[in-house]
């Protein structure tokens, strides 16, 4: 997650204060000033380093796309079992929102920035390609569990992101975790009938 404190060249201390407003504002409640005063740079160097401001949303989107890849190999790399990887990506979701944010927990950053973007936008095809991979992941460990049944896999795949989205959402709401905790404790009951 990103540090209050902006370090490191001018690309990642945009990066880095553009993350912190994004997250705390929204894209459309933070404007470029905004970004390059947090920075601590010019506007010339927001301009130097990003083609423009959707470009700097793209490249947060992908920024906290692999921020939740990251949360989530920490948590897969002491799991064992098929199941544990499972629910692992429950605990990578419960990271995050345990995060010590400035102005607290909004919600999935990704889904929080794709409500702000047009359909078709590059950033939302971006967050649903994330959404995506997400279920895959899900689907990937249900297959060593359940093996030589797709569809099978690919149902228990859909209802168990269905219940982390609507997990995330409440949390984001609530401002905490345990709408995450509680879903991951639904979905250890589901498991423990494979």
């Amino acid at each position: 997650m990103p540090d209050a404190t902006p370090k490191g060249s001018a690309h990642d201390r945009l990066m880095q204060a553009a993350m912190i407003l994004f997250y705390n504002h929204g894209i459309s409640g933070t404007g470029i000033d905004a970004i390059v005063e947090r920075a601590g740079v010019a506007k010339k160097s927001l301009y130097n380093n990003f083609a423009s401001k959707a470009d700097l949303v793209n490249q947060y989107i992908e920024a906290r796309h692999a921020e939740w890849l990251a949360l989530y190999a920490a948590r897969e790399a002491t799991a064992s079992h098929p199941k544990e990887r499972i629910l692992a990506v429950f605990d990578a979701y419960q990271d995050h929102a345990e995060h010590a944010y400035e102005h607290g927990f909004r919600g999935c950053g990704l889904l929080n920035a794709a409500a702000e973007l047009e359909a078709g936008d590059a950033g939302r095809v971006a967050v649903r390609r994330h959404k995506e991979q997400v279920e895959n992941i899900l689907a990937q460990h249900l297959s060593e569990i359940v093996p030589d049944d797709f569809h099978r896999v690919s149902s228990l795949a859909a209802h168990i992101a269905f219940l982390l989205e609507g997990a995330m959402t409440r949390a984001g709401l609530e401002g905490n975790s345990a709408r995450v905790i509680s879903a991951r404790a639904m979905v250890s009951d589901m498991l423990k009938a494979l």
